[in-house]
């Protein structure tokens, strides 16, 4: 077992190459041959596949369809809406050679997909019959970021974006904000993770939006993760590629847009929120496999109750893992320790001899002794009550790393220490500017369900908002 933990650096002495060791020590990635490329592996994927699977279902239920735009956008084509390109430009990767002919045109692969959605919808809205229209995607885009890290910055992300067209402002107010509500519920109630939820500030909002709405969540090193948006395009997109609709009232009108998104940067958030010395620790909601199966020995009761235990997790649709090969107990526990997976099983003959197996709580590595027969009855409870308190120990880490003020020298005495400062601000760029020239501390989001109650302690004018800074990933 110690072989296997000494490949994990103390995330207390090194967090970020715990980081690394975790991904590469768990099996969720390998490193591609392009800087910056990560191969994600079975185990890694698996896990993007779970929250795949929930977040389609919720999208499928509130009206949404699947769609696949091109991977790539002529240069003309991405040009259309200034600000959004001129947002994107230094992160485009540019393909000007097709085969051994240069391109007429050169094309980006994909930075993200507004453009094609626009040039889309300009094909097949025509009535307001047609709207609402409300499109998902689920791909790959090309960001060619400098610094990459497994699952935050890549220069290949696999990624969601939804794309919708309404009616009216008020509509898609409302799905900006739904959508919204969307990510925070998944992120709280299957990643466990506690998170902000509230508006970008006008320098920090996404490229050609009018307003972009993020989920924030605190690492355990205190540093923020923004782990999701949604934006309200308003009509700009539409009026720069000329999208109209004939209304009820015979006249023709502009339609208003949003678009929202999140990536595989949750599997790193995952990571960072929850995981320890000894690997991944995973939310049972999420986690792909939720039981670990670990027989000791040969013995033909342990292979029985195994076959029987396996076949009552199939009865309750409990997802299992089972370490049967011939490796020491020891290494199979470590195993089981570093892929996260929430509940072990060890079902060894000295227990059997007493009709008992043996549970283990990853997240506290507390072990329970049951009888047999009611192993099974007792797992959805336990797994309910590890999503539970993992949730609560994450929540109870981020209030510590939680600080106010409204005086500008103590904010920079706080901004030393990991986690968020929480204070009053007039809305004014020129005081981010300022905060990230002396701190290196950007805007988080707004706090939406509170108002500003003074005077914005960067420079003294009335505040608008309360408002997070904190240092981001």
């Amino acid at each position: 077992m110690e072989k296997q933990v000494e490949k994990i650096t103390s995330r207390d002495v090194d967090f970020a190459k715990w980081y690394t060791d975790v991904c590469k020590v768990a099996d969720l990635v390998d490193y591609g041959n392009v800087k910056g490329s990560m191969i994600i592996r079975p185990y890694g994927y698996a896990i993007w596949e779970q929250m795949t699977s929930v977040l389609d279902k919720e999208f499928k239920k509130l009206g949404h369809e699947n769609v696949q735009m091109p991977m790539f956008i002529p240069e003309s084509l991405l040009n259309i809406e200034k600000e959004h390109v001129e947002g994107f430009a230094p992160e485009v990767a540019w393909v000007t050679y097709g085969g051994k002919e240069k391109l007429e045109e050169r094309m980006c692969v994909r930075p993200t997909s507004e453009t094609l959605f626009c040039e889309h919808f300009k094909k097949i809205i025509k009535s307001y019959r047609d709207l609402p229209l409300l499109y998902n995607q689920w791909c790959t885009i090309v960001r060619w970021e400098k610094t990459t890290r497994p699952f935050l910055r890549s220069r290949e992300i696999l990624w969601q974006e939804g794309h919708t067209m309404h009616a009216t402002e008020e509509e898609a107010r409302n799905e900006t904000l739904q959508m919204l509500k969307v990510y925070e519920d998944f992120q709280r109630n299957y990643l466990a993770i506690p998170v902000f939820v509230g508006r970008k500030s006008e320098k920090e909002k996404f490229a050609g939006a009018k307003e972009t709405y993020s989920i924030e969540a605190m690492m355990y090193d205190g540093v923020a993760l923004q782990n999701g948006t949604s934006h309200y395009f308003g009509q700009d997109f539409a009026k720069a590629f000329d999208i109209k609709f004939l209304d009820k009232d015979n006249t023709l009108k502009t339609p208003y847009q949003t678009s929202w998104g999140c990536t595989t940067r949750m599997i790193g958030a995952l990571i960072m929120t929850h995981s320890d010395d000894r690997g991944l620790v995973l939310p049972p909601n999420i986690a792909p496999y939720k039981v670990c199966l670990i027989p000791i020995g040969n013995d033909e009761k342990v292979t029985n109750t195994l076959n029987t235990l396996k076949e009552e997790l199939d009865s309750k649709n409990i997802t299992y893992k089972v370490l049967d090969d011939d490796k020491t107990p020891g290494f199979k526990f470590a195993e089981a320790e570093v892929k996260g997976y929430p509940i072990r099983i060890e079902i060894g003959k000295r227990d059997l001899e007493n009709n008992n197996v043996t549970l283990v709580r990853r997240d506290t590595l507390d072990k329970i002794i049951v009888n047999k027969d009611e192993a099974i009855d007792i797992l959805p409870i336990l797994l309910d009550t590890i999503q539970s308190d993992m949730y609560n120990k994450a929540l109870k880490r981020r209030n510590k790393m939680i600080y106010e003020t409204d005086n500008y020298e103590e904010f920079k005495e706080l901004a030393t220490k990991p986690g968020f400062i929480k204070v009053n601000w007039c809305g004014r760029t020129e005081c981010e500017d300022k905060v990230k020239e002396d701190t290196g501390l950007k805007t988080r989001c707004t706090i939406m369900d509170e108002k500003a109650s003074g005077k914005c302690p960067i420079c003294g004018h009335d505040a608008t908002c309360k408002i997070y800074f904190g240092k981001q990933y």
